[in-house]
């Protein structure tokens, strides 16, 4: 992905949000970056993505020959499992335990909710079918695989017309002879159905768990091999004759193949590449420690940034019964960024509430019709007509001019939806429904971070995404912390961040046993065997062996205890000369993510994992430019804004953001405008540019 040869020199990232569609140019050649937005359109993706190509390369003057490389994001994945969109699925299972993933663990999430709700399976109880056969947990073969039923079976699910089946057998982890057996004789029997099977997609150890995710998978890969399909059609079309890579949840990215076969890793496809984007950016900038806030058109997201990398997590839950109450969704077991998410962006809708107070989302108005300014047939007052009203967006400068905004519109929206309901003039609306979106994502950012042990207060945030730098200055007074950071081209960073992904692979085993009782020559050929199917996968995708890296990590747990802590592992062969070396790292780690020492109990391992990468593509922020500018020379003139210390609009200075060179300083409150997002700062403070032109405010003492 390095390569750059002139008749390629460009890369092109794509991030598919809920309201708009943003694409970002790279001329590896030149550094020189350009950025495309447009309208997202819901019922096929793929159309805005070919709308803001055609637009983008139009613009630019470059070919689509000349691309090398496209990364993609999508929240296909998640939005077709919150809306159950799915293919028709069946499950096949071990005889007595087609009810597993109905049970889950019986864990109550909320203990004192009498009218409790579980996340319903994506596949009825029809649908489920339990086959004779039995592995121990050491994947010894109990009971062979009775495979005239599988056939009795297959010749059912083609009656009964399903179109996807997950296969996951118990203890299939240790051993998949039965569920390779049983793929073999329903691609005989069923050709037209899709199969996935649990010892691929998560051979690890928890049945419901590895049960939830494969049908997950299946569920979902249909429509995703779909998608992707017309997607690859459409570029081709254009003349792209590159590679086209899509982001992984974890941060990583991989090819085509991989992603048609086990979609649910890009469940949080598009959310990761604005973590690694914030993460890139930190490191520029010298902040290794940040707080990622990505405030788009339908939700923010926000994640913790340490040492120059997101924190990551094996597992997810997807789907949720209650948003914000881990256990009411369905559990995934792949790798992901952690972050949180709510719905509050741009078109999140405002409404009064129960208790006669304002409410903003999580319901969006999207794209289509969209904000009621937006003159779509929206009538929805939402977050984007509130800044509207309250003078912190231009009308005529929206997108760079392309899109008119209706004040008059959002004014009647708020007026007749908010303002008189509860008895207030419509400025006095518009700035409670800016500030109620404010605290609700103040308090997301607070939560997530003391969760995870962190002082929410000792980090800046680094904000991004179209609304992102709007709501910035707030945000970061409510949270207390040390100042924001925004970056050049705020409202297409996520798009950026997917060229900033290395292409990259996990996979795990599960091999269970106490510390001191392992068998060390199988997990070193389990370490061995996953390094190599990892490198296989790289090698396929073009990166030389000598550029691959290897890192290798296992999960463990005291004795008896519900969840486990990852530890990274040394290098080299293990032996039983290592237990104690791992046993102090995990209590180092344990240590370092809770504060305290744990019981002086015995040790076990679950998980063994392999994370394969490639070099991380070059992105220059430096790009040359000629004598720098004074800051009077970057104003555009001026525009009355709400401020709510001075209780009244004021007259403010109005920046032109692509103007503002390095080392320029801005005194608040000022107004800093590009085509795709808005800073507005407050009285406290004071702007500045850095060498890779990252707006930083900072409070003055």
């Amino acid at each position: 992905m390095n390569n750059v040869h002139p008749e390629k020199q460009y890369r092109l990232g794509i991030d598919i949000g809920g309201t708009f569609t943003d694409l970002v140019l790279i001329n590896d050649a030149t550094g020189e970056r350009a950025v495309g937005k447009v309208l997202t359109t819901p019922p096929d993706p793929s159309e805005a993505v070919e709308e803001g190509l055609v637009e983008l390369l139009e613009q630019e003057g470059v070919a689509a020959s000349r691309l090398g490389t496209i990364v993609h994001g999508t929240t296909l994945v998640t939005n077709s499992l919150i809306e159950r969109k799915g293919a028709r699925t069946a499950l096949l299972t071990t005889e007595g335990f087609r009810d597993a993933i109905a049970i889950g663990t019986e864990h109550r999430y909320d203990m004192y909710d009498i009218f409790i709700e579980k996340p319903e399976p994506l596949v009825p109880r029809s649908l489920r079918f339990g086959v004779r056969e039995r592995l121990l947990g050491d994947g010894t073969v109990a009971l062979g695989l009775d495979e005239d039923q599988v056939r009795q079976f297959a010749a059912e699910l083609v009656e009964r017309e399903v179109r996807a089946v997950a296969v996951s057998f118990l203890h299939s982890f240790r051993n998949p002879v039965h569920e390779r057996r049983a793929a073999d004789i329903l691609a005989e029997e069923a050709p037209g159905i899709t199969v996935s099977l649990s010892s691929e997609v998560a051979p690890e150890i928890r049945e419901y768990e590895r049960a939830s995710t494969t049908v997950a998978n299946v569920y979902v890969r249909p429509l995703v091999e779909r998608y992707l399909r017309v997607l690859e059609e459409r570029l081709r079309r254009l003349g792209f004759e590159g590679s086209l890579y899509v982001m992984l949840s974890n941060g990583g990215t991989a090819s085509v193949e991989t992603a048609r076969e086990f979609p649910i890793r890009l469940l949080e496809s598009g959310p990761a590449a604005g973590a690694l984007a914030t993460a890139f950016y930190g490191r520029a900038a010298g902040f290794s420690e940040v707080l990622s806030f990505d405030m788009g058109g339908t939700t923010a997201k926000a994640c913790l940034i340490e040492g120059g990398k997101p924190l990551t997590s094996s597992e997810f839950e997807v789907a949720r019964v209650y948003r914000f109450k881990k256990g009411s969704g369905l559990p995934i077991k792949t790798s992901v960024i952690e972050m949180i998410e709510i719905g509050a962006g741009g078109g999140s809708i405002a409404r009064i509430g129960a208790l006669n107070l304002p409410k903003v989302g999580p319901d969006s108005a999207g794209a289509d019709p969209g904000p009621a300014c937006y003159g779509r047939g929206g009538g929805e007052p939402t977050v984007t007509d509130a800044n509207l009203v309250l003078g912190y967006l231009d009308p005529e400068f929206f997108l760079g001019g392309k899109m008119r905004l209706d004040r008059e519109a959002a004014l009647r929206a708020i007026e007749d939806k908010v303002a008189r309901p509860l008895g207030l003039d419509c400025v006095e609306a518009a700035w409670g429904i800016h500030q109620v979106v404010n605290e609700n994502m103040a308090n997301a950012v607070r939560v997530h971070a003391v969760e995870r042990g962190k002082d929410p207060r000792a980090h800046p945030i680094f904000a991004f995404g179209g609304a992102g730098p709007v709501h910035a200055y707030r945000v970061a007074r409510a949270l207390g912390v040390p100042g924001f950071i925004s970056p050049l081209g705020a409202g297409a960073t996520s798009a950026l961040g997917f060229l900033c992904a290395p292409l990259s692979f996990d996979l795990a085993r599960s091999l269970y046993g106490r510390l001191n009782e392992l068998d060390w020559s199988e997990i070193n050929e389990t370490l061995d065997s996953l390094e190599e199917e990892g490198r296989q996968l790289l090698r396929a995708s073009g990166t030389a062996d000598s550029d691959i890296r290897a890192r290798r990590l296992c999960e463990m747990r005291y004795v008896g205890q519900g969840h486990e802590v990852t530890v990274e592992l040394p290098e080299g062969e293990l032996g039983p000369d290592d237990a104690e070396r791992l046993a102090s790292l995990y209590r180092e780690e344990y240590r370092r993510l809770y504060n305290r020492e744990g019981p002086d109990v015995a040790l076990e391992t679950l998980t063994w994992r392999l994370e394969v990468s490639a070099p991380r593509p070059r992105i220059r922020l430096d790009d040359e430019r000629g004598e720098p500018r004074a800051l009077d020379e970057a104003r555009k003139g001026t525009r009355k804004i709400y401020l709510p210390d001075d209780e009244d609009f004021r007259e403010v200075p109005v920046y032109d953001r692509y103007r503002l060179d390095p080392d320029v300083s801005i005194a608040g409150p000022a107004v800093v405008e590009e085509r795709e997002s808005t800073v507005v700062l407050g009285h406290e403070g004071r702007a500045e540019i850095d060498a890779a032109r990252n707006l930083i405010w900072r409070w003055l003492d």
